[in-house]
């Protein structure tokens, strides 16, 4: 679905630019003067983790997840070395952390109180599981995060099984998101049609494309289900800007992940879409409004890089 979603997303840039047209002009025009999204602050201890968060707040963004190291453990995969390019692609082989749930489940309470009495109700706030806990434990966690108002609980469980679902809608209010290791709309399907989850966070370019995207967009709007596309930094400004033509057109769209570009991938992929006010906007050049310095890139060799691998305190292989 990566392959056909790289085909389909050049031909709209195509045909957009044989229009002369913005893509999001062919995608039925623009739904909002600009695309809210959020940024990610971490840090190794909730302290550290609310002052990056109060430097994205005076960067402009309305939105921010927060995730912070885990008192007990040596590491936390979602809390990273350079806190504006994060990318947890680290090594030329993977790295290693340790997990342990129980030592993690009661923390996560402490950082959202401690974010609220710092940070205020004006900023929505969210926060990632990466699918490591059970229904049960996922619904307990977002019963305690209940009087901080997240904006989302994200991946709280693995999404291979959709069913999963149903029983931590039945314990917590808190909003749901999942969706950015989907392929296609049946992955989603049963998630969105009972409403277990409130945005799905498929992606141009896991998703099959723009075409395939709307068609998941198009059936969530029928469920009440917003979107939240992934926006991490490894997908390209390609993707990214594909994204933001898409979150432009939709009636439907929630809020879009923005994890910028160093200034050396910015460089190599000149374009047209720009941040203000906590917004990102496509522009108005022809197609995605995206360029590539085939010169430019071929200073960047590939190195190669993997994701860490997560590990009980016992040595048992876990999600990461």
């Amino acid at each position: 679905m990566s392959a056909i979603a790289a085909v389909d997303t050049a031909l709209w840039d195509i045909k957009a630019k044989v229009a002369g047209l913005p893509l999001y002009q062919l995608l039925g025009g623009a739904c909002r003067t600009g695309v809210r999204v959020y940024g990610h602050a971490n840090g190794e201890t909730v302290q550290e983790t609310i002052a990056e968060a109060r430097r994205y707040q005076e960067m402009g963004y309305t939105a921010v997840r927060l995730q912070s190291g885990v008192p007990g453990l040596s590491s936390t995969y979602g809390v990273s070395r350079d806190k504006m390019f994060y990318e947890p692609a680290d090594g030329a082989l993977p790295s290693e952390n340790r997990w342990s749930t129980s030592k993690y489940l009661p923390s996560v309470p402490k950082l959202f109180e401690a974010a609220r009495a710092a940070l205020g109700w004006e900023v929505d706030l969210l926060h990632d599981v990466h699918h490591r806990l059970t229904p049960i434990e996922a619904a307990r966690l977002g019963k305690d995060l209940e009087p901080f108002r997240l904006f989302w609980l994200e991946d709280a469980v693995v999404a291979e099984n959709q069913a999963n679902f149903r029983l931590i809608r039945q314990h917590t209010t808190t909003p749901l998101a999942v969706g950015e290791v989907f392929n296609s709309i049946w992955d989603c399907k049963e998630l969105i049609q009972e409403q277990l989850i409130d945005y799905i966070r498929a992606t141009v370019v896991h998703a099959g494309g723009i075409t395939h995207l709307r068609r998941i967009a198009s059936l969530a709007d029928l469920h009440g289900v917003k979107t939240g596309c992934h926006g991490a930094t490894d997908l390209s400004p390609v993707c990214m800007a594909a994204a933001l033509h898409f979150d432009l057109s939709i009636p439907n769209f929630g809020l879009q992940e923005y994890m910028r570009h160093t200034a050396d991938t910015d460089a190599v992929f000149p374009h047209s879409y720009a941040f203000s006010n906590g917004l990102l906007h496509p522009g108005n050049g022809p197609g995605l409004g995206v360029d590539i310095d085939e010169q430019l890139a071929a200073k960047y060799p590939y190195q190669r890089a993997y994701l860490p691998v997560n590990r009980l305190e016992d040595g048992t292989m876990t999600n990461w």
